[in-house]
């Protein structure tokens, strides 16, 4: 069972009195698309037009953020998208532009983006067209970057080994479709049907992060730690099953969150991807959020927020169907290994 975030005004109420370090915005699953309204496979209204509205909403509410706090402490330093930024359905001559659409309301924030791949990105263009078309820093799809002394951003690639974004025939996606074939029976990869409980993870429009990566994501966890520096990991894909749907969790969490465990910095994991949205915490205490998504907010309705980072914890400012949350630090020791 997904544990619902606390009202808006619930949370308030812990931060008043107090001035955060520094704030950034988050938005998860634009999937932009300039076509009619219409519904996900399991019948959910999706609006694909009125989510660039809600983005533009979004930058104009970061920006105003920051026209009242102007200086360091309180002002929306960075924004993170979470994944998504165009849908499966856009026809495929009308991708680029409308990535291209999505790019320039990003570039309307005063101040850096910083994106991910989704899996319906990769429906629609290269990952290597993508990596340049959202300006990734590594020239990568997973990096990581300090906004604020003290603190670590890690952004993940959750489509690293994924039988979706690779040309057909490449090594990496006959692998994971055989890694599939072992562990969905369904001729339809997509389908969850007959898989329990976490099982249901293994469908097509999810992914995994490779070894180099997790070898990466080690190293960049034991700096963090070494610096004693609080880290926040980012996925389009969840990494707790407490914080969303079986369906939509990332084929080897457990194995990235031992990676997570391992170091004792990271604060907490913030996803997109299930559009309900959730939030848990996990047995070391790391938080998990997942943000509801832009594409099923009908119009005049939004879900959007800004996330204020304090000493002692985090506490994202939801808008709309965007839940609020209060995430305090509970930061461990580094482990060996967790059973």
């Amino acid at each position: 069972m997904l544990v619902q975030p606390p009202n808006a005004v619930a949370v308030r109420a812990t931060a008043a009195g107090k001035e955060p370090l520094f704030s950034f915005g988050v938005i998860a699953d634009v999937q932009y698309a300039d076509i009619p309204d219409g519904r996900s496979f399991l019948g959910v209204p999706r609006y694909y037009r009125h989510s660039l509205t809600i983005l533009q909403r979004a930058v104009r509410s970061w920006n105003a953020h920051n026209h009242k706090h102007p200086v360091a402490g309180g002002g929306v330093r960075f924004c993170v998208n979470f994944g998504d930024i165009v849908d499966g359905f856009c026809p495929k001559d009308r991708s680029l532009a409308a990535v291209q659409a999505v790019v320039a309301e990003f570039d309307r924030f005063h101040g850096p983006a910083y994106h991910m791949l989704g899996n319906h990105c990769l429906y629609n263009l290269p990952r290597s067209k993508l990596v340049s078309l959202l300006r990734m820093p590594s020239g990568r799809a997973y990096y990581d970057f300090s906004p604020f002394p003290g603190y670590r951003f890690v952004v993940l690639d959750a489509y690293d080994f994924s039988a979706v974004g690779w040309p057909r025939g490449h090594p990496v996606a006959a692998a994971a479709r055989r890694f599939l074939d072992e562990r969905n029976p369904n001729a339809d990869k997509n389908s969850p049907s007959g898989l329990a409980g976490v099982d249901r993870r293994f469908v097509m429009f999810n992914g995994a992060v490779g070894e180099a990566q997790l070898r990466w994501l080690d190293g960049v966890l034991r700096g963090a730690a070494r610096r004693r520096e609080a880290a926040v990991v980012c996925s389009h894909l969840p990494l707790h099953p407490g914080a969303a749907s079986p369906s939509g969790l990332m084929w080897n969490y457990e194995e990235v969150m031992r990676v997570v465990h391992r170091h004792g910095c990271v604060a907490a994991c913030l996803a997109g991807h299930d559009h309900r949205g959730g939030y848990g915490v996990d047995a070391r205490g790391v938080h998990h959020r997942t943000l509801e998504a832009a594409l099923e907010c009908p119009p005049g309705t939004d879900a959007f927020g800004r996330v204020d980072v304090y000493p002692d914890g985090l506490t994202l400012v939801g808008a709309g169907r965007m839940g609020s949350t209060d995430m305090r630090l509970q930061l461990h020791s580094p482990v060996t290994e967790l059973s």
